[in-house]
């Protein structure tokens, strides 16, 4: 008995073994044959395992499809589908292979819902996965000949060893059709393929309509796609085979530069090509091109006859006319309607013998739609043939396809900022101002060319001594000697000239004015960091590489040697990591010059409003660059040696170091107070219109309170990334009155800048805001001082203020004129010379 129960126990432990094998050989099969069918539920995988082949649901569904995919890979990525337009219902699908040598999908009650549907009428088919992705049927006992593969009968999805056919004469070849939606894999409404019609090029249609396209393929890039040259390597892999098939079929491929790595291009539902490469170490898909992904590059965005330039703003010039050309409908083309294009101004002269039409050269262009190739004969240029065929509106020869000319309208048209190609534009002779013109223009420009050159001999010979000694000054410049201290230690008499004997400076440095050129390279132009009313700001090196910030006063500055004396006088006195540091200067005959530590990132301004960086400004530095200011102004205003007013706080003089650390410059129009001293009152009004306190602007009246209401503005400003004056015209008048308008209507978070908008700390961002309008109160009596502005923003304090209308803002700044005052300026420049009531 004991011996019948190891028996049976034997034969049912091998039982499962052997079911146990037969469903491993069912599920990890390599090939299909008349003996193996893949039901729901099995896969068929390649033989190194990158990819499967099997039934699959996609998100949101439960029909099921037959689809290839990457094995190893989540999410599951499908480069093919097969039943995409006759999906299953239930799990009883299977994909077999049939008597007639066909691999079909068939239902639980073994209908055909999809078939590769070809004649090899063989018993003996197998349908094998390949490496690259390729389902291929073919003989048994010969796997060279193919019957059929899913390389030529693609979904979506284009492969790395895929061949794309083009033949001019079957015309298009529109290989690709994405899913109808991200969860619906039948056909949807758009195509990709194959334009062969003059040089190839790939192109997106939305049934007869193109929506983008690559521009002509030159033998490297496609024409269209500049970046293929500057981006990475992964874009350039495309080949065109060569020589053509018996029906003059040529095929493009793709080969990557390593036959390592996973990529695949895709046409999604809503029209857009993606390449992706697998990256193996961050376990995600890296997408490394995308097209069109701009609106120039959408297709004839701007119209016939004209050019979309990226680098500009539609609506103020992103869509031109062509030279020779002007709008068809002016005033649809002011609307920003550009779908009706341009026109000749000046009919061609093809067909007047006695005149001949001229060509205008464009350069960094894409290539419009619809240009054929031409052989030339001979000596013959591409120009010869686009003059002989009155048609022709415009030629280009390109290198890697030769000569192309244009015979239709000129369509889908885009300036590059880098790469295109040359075209030259076909015009009526009087739109270049004829060859008359050009002769007359030629013989003008020599005349005054020669009469230039008269007049800087003759000036050269006036002012020979003055050049002699620019000269001498040159050659005989001090050259730098390690360890040489270039500085000279002030006298007492010096430090008298320069500050007006208010303060002793025994040990503050002053440089030779040779030392500082030399540090400069002779103040060169591409040393300049800035220019104002002021002179101009170089960047300058001394020995052991310290870089420094030299200000190099102008002798027409309105900055004279009373603000120079006063930024010495101030600065040099003050010590606090969010003020800018002043290494030394410079005084020698006329010349008047402020040496600063050096700051990379130049000022607030060139950050915060520029479109370019303030992506970069996330609401932590700009959070860090409020409080920054802040504590700068809290050691002016109470902490330091001496209680001082800056008048002139904006962004342009904010500057910012590697770190991004705010640090307050340019100390020239600064006043001293002593601590018993709450205001003053100046005949001089210094400062920017658009940060000025109404008292201050208006009265002459400035005190803490006045920087308070700078710094006010400025927080506005960090925070919705606009300028207080950009507002200036609009029924707000400022920044501060759209501020207001918005808190009032419970509507504070519209004022966020749209790249902070999203932070977490969108409260702290709101809180800046209301500190802000707080600052920027008309009344002093109601304006908190620094110290309670600091309070406020780092302590948290749930119950502010409430903060008064504003009601002077629209004067700071509209620019008028009150009694009193000179002529005013409303921008950004310091002004110096306004003379308060």
């Amino acid at each position: 008995m004991a011996e019948f129960k190891r028996n049976l126990t034997l034969v049912t432990t091998l039982s499962i073994l052997l079911q146990l094998c037969s469903i491993v050989s069912c599920t990890t099969s390599t090939s299909i044959t008349r003996n193996n069918t893949i039901r729901d539920g099995d896969a068929l995988i390649s033989e190194e395992e990158v990819f499967e082949l099997g039934f699959f649901s996609p998100k949101d569904s439960t029909l099921r499809y037959v689809g290839i995919w990457y094995k190893n890979i989540e999410p599951q990525t499908i480069v093919w589908v097969a039943n995409r337009e006759r999906p299953l219902s239930d799990h009883n699908g299977a994909l077999k292979l049939v008597d007639d040598g066909n691999l079909v999908v068939v239902d639980g009650q073994n209908n055909t819902v999809w078939s590769t549907n070809v004649p090899p009428k063989l018993n003996n088919t197998v349908a094998v996965l390949l490496e690259t992705g390729d389902l291929v049927l073919s003989s048994d006992s010969d796997r060279d000949t193919r019957f059929w593969e899913s390389f030529n009968n693609p979904t979506d999805t284009f492969l790395p060893g895929m061949r794309v056919r083009v033949n001019p004469t079957s015309g298009e070849n529109r290989a690709f059709t994405p899913w109808m939606s991200e969860t619906d894999p039948s056909p949807g409404r758009y195509s990709l393929g194959i334009d062969p019609i003059g040089p190839p090029e790939i192109v997106i249609w939305e049934g007869e309509t193109r929506k983008w396209r690559s521009g002509p393929w030159d033998s490297v890039i496609f024409t269209g796609i500049p970046d293929m040259f500057r981006v990475t390597n992964y874009i350039r892999g495309f080949k065109l085979s060569a020589p053509p098939e018996r029906d003059g079929s040529v095929y493009f491929t793709y080969v990557p530069s390593d036959s390592s790595d996973l990529l695949r291009f895709q046409i999604t539902f809503d029209s857009v090509i993606e390449q992706f490469r697998w990256n193996k170490d961050a376990k995600n898909w890296t997408l490394l091109l995308l097209k069109p992904s701009t609106e120039c590059e959408k297709y004839n965005r701007c119209g016939n006859y004209s050019v979309c330039d990226e680098s500009k703003e539609f609506g103020s010039g992103k869509c031109s006319c062509i030279d020779g050309f002007e709008p068809v409908n002016q005033n649809l083309w002011d609307d920003g309607d550009f779908s009706g294009g341009c026109k000749r101004r000046v009919p061609l002269n093809c067909s007047q013998s006695l005149r001949e039409d001229e060509f205008m050269e464009l350069r960094g262009m894409k290539l419009p739609d619809f240009g054929s190739f031409v052989s030339l004969r001979n000596s013959e240029t591409c120009k010869d043939v686009c003059v002989r065929d009155c048609l022709c509106n415009a030629y280009a020869f390109v290198r890697g396809i030769g000569c192309m000319i244009w015979t239709r309208d000129l369509i889908d048209m885009e300036r590059f900022q880098h790469g295109g190609q040359s075209i030259n534009i076909r015009l009526a002779e009087s739109e270049l101002g004829g060859k008359e013109n050009s002769k007359l223009w030629i013989i003008i420009l020599s005349v005054i060319g020669a009469f230039l050159l008269v007049l800087c001999i003759w000036t050269l010979w006036k002012f020979k001594k003055r050049v002699r000694a620019i000269l001498w000054r040159k050659k005989h410049l001090p050259v730098f000697e390690e360890n040489k201290d270039y500085s000279v230690k002030s006298s007492s008499s010096t430090s008298q000239v320069l500050v007006g004997g208010l303060v002793d400076t025994p040990d503050f440095p002053i440089f030779s004015f040779n030392s500082v050129a030399l540090a400069t390279g002779n103040f060169a132009e591409e040393n300049k960091l800035g220019q104002g009313g002021f002179g101009t700001v170089y960047k300058g090196n001394f020995p052991g590489d310290t870089e420094i910030a030299v200000k190099r006063l102008s002798g027409k500055s309105k900055q004279g040697l009373e603000e120079f004396k006063n930024e010495i006088l101030l600065i040099a006195k003050l010590q606090h990591r969010n003020l800018v540091r002043l290494v030394g200067c410079c005084i020698e005959n006329n010349e008047k010059i402020l040496l600063y530590e050096y700051m990379p990132n130049k000022s607030l301004d060139s950050f915060l409003f520029d479109e370019s960086k303030r992506g970069s400004l996330d609401w932590k530095k700009r959070w860090d660059i409020i409080g920054g200011i802040a504590r700068g102004l809290l050691y002016l205003h109470r902490d330091s040696r001496l209680k001082i007013i800056h008048r002139d706080l904006k962004a342009s003089n904010i500057l910012l170091d590697k770190e991004m650390n705010p640090k307050i410059s340019d100390f020239g129009m600064a006043r001293i107070f002593n601590y018993r001293q709450d205001q003053a009152n100046t005949i001089r009004v210094v400062g920017t219109y658009g940060y000025m306190a109404p008292e201050y602007a208006m009265e002459g009246m400035f005190s803490d309170k006045s920087d308070v209401y700078s710094f006010g503005v400025l927080i506005l400003e960090i925070v919705s990334g606009s300028k207080n004056f950009s507002f200036r015209g609009s029924e707000h008048g400022s920044l501060i009155g759209y501020a207001w308008n918005l808190w009032s209507q419970g509507k504070t978070k519209e004022l966020i800048d749209p790249t902070v908008k999203d932070t977490q700390d969108v409260n702290e961002a709101m809180r800046c805001i209301h500190v802000g309008m707080l600052c920027t109160q008309d009344s002093v009596i109601y304006r908190p001082n620094i110290g309670s502005v600091l309070l406020m923003l780092e302590s948290r304090m749930s119950n502010l203020p409430r903060p008064r209308q504003p009601t002077f803002h629209s004067f700071l700044n509209s620019g008028e004129i009150v009694e009193g005052q000179d002529v005013a300026t409303v921008n950004d420049i310091t002004l110096t010379t306004v003379v308060g009531r």
